[in-house]
């Protein structure tokens, strides 16, 4: 398994190229590509359908770190 970013990179094409053939939103798959996002099972068909391989050949995490939490917790004296 590998990133999508790899096989952008090994198919040289762009992710704007990729968002024509998949027909998707050209922001969104830029989000996916860069890990900020995490496409849905139809967007992750599409993807890999326009890529020309199993959708399970792909690595679809996050690569970016969820830092940004919200809430009272502990330090606040009161449970989350």
């Amino acid at each position: 398994m590998k990133p999508i970013a790899a096989y952008l990179e090994r198919a040289g094409i762009s992710a704007a190229q990729l968002a024509a053939t998949a027909k998707l939103d050209s922001k969104t798959v830029k989000a996916i590509v860069a890990g900020n996002y995490t496409p849905s099972p139809v967007e992750r068909q599409r993807l890999a359908d326009a890529l020309g391989i199993a959708v399970d050949e792909i690595a679809w995490g996050h690569a970016v770190p969820v830092e940004h939490l919200r809430g009272n917790g502990p330090q606040a004296g009161r449970p989350t």
